[in-house]
């Protein structure tokens, strides 16, 4: 598995502070990659990362909790989901409900019969949350950064996104590559103004990787891009969000415009959750992770420690 590199003049990215662990694990047919930090023997926390990003770019969240707390009494996980990262992509297109069984064959192969603390953004905190439900019992604690679920859609929108859907299967979107890191991380500079020219290209070389032709392409496979055809169904989600027996932390970028176009239920939504908190991380917008890591690390280290001090 390749690990982030950046290489050539003037072009420094951010070097962790803590190596990751790397293994690749096969989960329901398809080798999966898994980076983990931290004490082996520790209480599980899941690092799930969101849409087209991979677990490698958690690293500066980790850097920022293990020097916090430096023998920490937790081990930090973060698995590629598939089609992402390093793990294997699927021929036969992506479908939410297997994130849902790729996590508990995650969970069964690195901390069977434990409960989990889960940390999930964007995507995967949606993932999380919704697992958190189905699977109580497996779950610690539950962080969510931006994982609020997605604005909801509407019965008289199926013909169009079925219809978006075949069209797209006949004919594949694509992800132009850059020409260089370089050039890819200015482009996160410029959409995440926040975000440090080191970070961006540690997050850069972690999304792109050299083909046998010397050419750059995205890890992520394409695919991804291609629109789900079913409406998504608020009232399921909360559904699940309202058997979740963990204490839940939503965190949210005080730039951000997910909380912006949610803002008409927020209040319904977070009162799905019996044990919620919540805050707003300054200066940051919705990749909170790369731009603010010591203010997400600093709510997630007292979340999680008092989580892992708590009796099950």
């Amino acid at each position: 598995m390749e690990e982030p590199v950046v290489q050539g003049k003037d072009s420094a990215a951010y070097r962790p502070r803590q190596a990751p662990r790397c293994r690749r694990l096969p989960l329901r047919g398809l080798e999966s990659c898994v980076r983990e930090w931290g004490p082996p023997e520790g209480t599980p926390v899941f690092l799930l990362h969101g849409w087209m990003d991979s677990g490698a770019t958690w690293q500066f969240v980790v850097d920022a909790l293990l020097a916090r707390a430096p023998s920490p009494s937790y081990r930090l996980i973060a698995p590629d989901w598939r089609g992402f990262g390093d793990s294997a992509w699927c021929d036969h297109g992506y479908w939410f409900p297997d994130y849902l069984a790729d996590l508990e064959a995650l969970l069964d192969a690195i901390a069977p019969g434990e409960a989990a603390v889960l940390v999930g953004h964007s995507m995967g905190g949606n993932v999380a949350g919704l697992y958190a439900g189905i699977r109580p019992e497996r779950v610690r604690a539950l962080a969510l950064l931006e994982g609020f679920g997605l604005p909801e859609h509407h019965p008289e929108e199926a013909p169009r996104r079925y219809r978006s859907w075949l069209e797209q299967l006949a004919s594949p979107p694509a992800l132009k590559a850059p020409e260089s890191i370089e050039e890819f991380a200015l482009r996160l500079c410029r959409r995440h103004p926040r975000l440090p020219l080191e970070r961006a290209r540690f997050v850069a070389a972690s999304w792109l990787r050299q083909t046998p032709e010397g050419r750059l392409a995205f890890r992520a496979d394409p695919r991804h891009k291609i629109i789900n055809p079913i409406p998504y169904r608020l009232e399921e989600a909360k559904s699940c969000w309202r058997a979740v027996a963990a204490p839940c932390l939503w965190l949210w970028g005080e730039e951000s415009e997910f909380p912006r176009r949610l803002a008409a239920d927020w209040d319904a939504r977070q009162a799905c959750f019996r044990r919620w908190e919540g805050k707003g991380i300054a200066q940051a917008g919705h990749m909170m992770h790369h731009e603010q890591p010591q203010a997400v690390a600093q709510a997630l280290g007292e979340f999680i420690e008092r989580a892992v001090r708590t009796p099950d």
